[in-house]
């Protein structure tokens, strides 16, 4: 195991604490319950929750801040997840090496538990224990909202299921991609300026954030192309056999990876003019190299 990735679960062992602490309390002796446990603690790398620490670490945050921050953008994306392998949506049976919610719990099941941890994030930020400023909450709440629903994950899903492959050219990809993926990393990555009242950096961060999901994006479609399933814990070449629009479809493989290199290339030149960048740096450069 790298260094980054011990940091990668040293990050993940934190969140999960947190997250298995709140779910105690919220203990219900039902299948409803087991299956919003079920769906998220998969074993998932947590990506997400790093880049919320490491965008923090640029602005000297606290971990007590930023940490219920990073356990509410589990519960979104593990919403995501468990309404995306849905038969009505990506269909898909497995999910990290193990049956998708909807199989292991069946579909309604399934749907009201992604909805509830939709529901139960915007609860840990709100929950009166958590001691924040109530404006900087008012702030985080909105930009979480905003890239959850129609403007986000939900407007992203939706196009990638109801765009004809005759309606779809790069920058129309592109911004299905940011909003599906994009989205939610930019709220990652905003959260830090947010947190320390530089409301004036909060755009660039945000971008900053879309533009590493649009480059997670990529490596999944390369991953889904030439990965393995053992690796991936979920079949692969799903992209072609189901039709969806991907860059390296519509551009080919040259032309995305010499997009992958101008993003990173943006993304660098941006962060230049801050200091203890080099978590966020490491995470990009693991986004784009990793196996699984």
């Amino acid at each position: 195991m790298s260094n980054f990735q011990q940091e990668l679960k040293l990050t993940a062992d934190k969140v999960n604490a947190f997250l298995k602490s709140y779910f105690k309390n919220q203990s219900a002796d039902n299948k409803l319950y087991e299956a919003m446990e079920y769906g998220l603690f998969s074993g998932g790398k947590m990506i997400r929750s790093y880049l919320v620490q490491s965008a923090c670490k640029i602005f000297d945050i606290d971990e007590k801040k930023y940490i219920p921050i990073a356990a509410a953008v589990e519960c979104v994306h593990s919403y995501s997840l468990i309404h995306d392998d849905l038969p009505s949506m990506d269909n898909d049976d497995f999910r990290r090496g193990k049956e998708s919610t909807h199989k292991a719990y069946g579909e309604y099941t399934a749907i009201l538990a992604g909805s509830s941890l939709l529901t139960l994030a915007f609860e840990m930020i709100s929950d009166p224990k958590f001691e924040i400023e109530e404006d900087i909450k008012v702030k985080i709440i909105h930009a979480l909202s905003s890239s959850s629903g129609h403007l986000g994950i939900a407007g992203g899903q939706f196009f990638d299921l109801s765009l004809k492959k005759s309606e779809v050219d790069k920058e129309t990809i592109i911004d299905m991609q940011n909003k599906k993926t994009g989205a939610l990393m930019g709220f990652c990555t905003e959260v830090a300026p947010l947190l320390s009242h530089k409301n004036e950096l909060a755009k660039t961060f945000r971008d900053l954030g879309i533009k590493i999901g649009l480059l997670f994006q990529i490596a999944d479609d390369f991953l889904d192309k030439y990965g393995k399933s053992e690796t991936l814990g979920k079949p692969t070449q799903q992209d072609e056999s189901k039709g969806k629009n991907t860059l390296i479809v519509h551009l080919g493989e040259e032309k995305t990876k010499a997009l992958i290199a101008d993003l990173k290339s943006e993304i660098t030149n941006q962060l230049s003019s801050f200091s203890q960048t080099d978590e966020l740096l490491n995470c990009i450069n693991f986004i784009i190299e990793r196996k699984n």
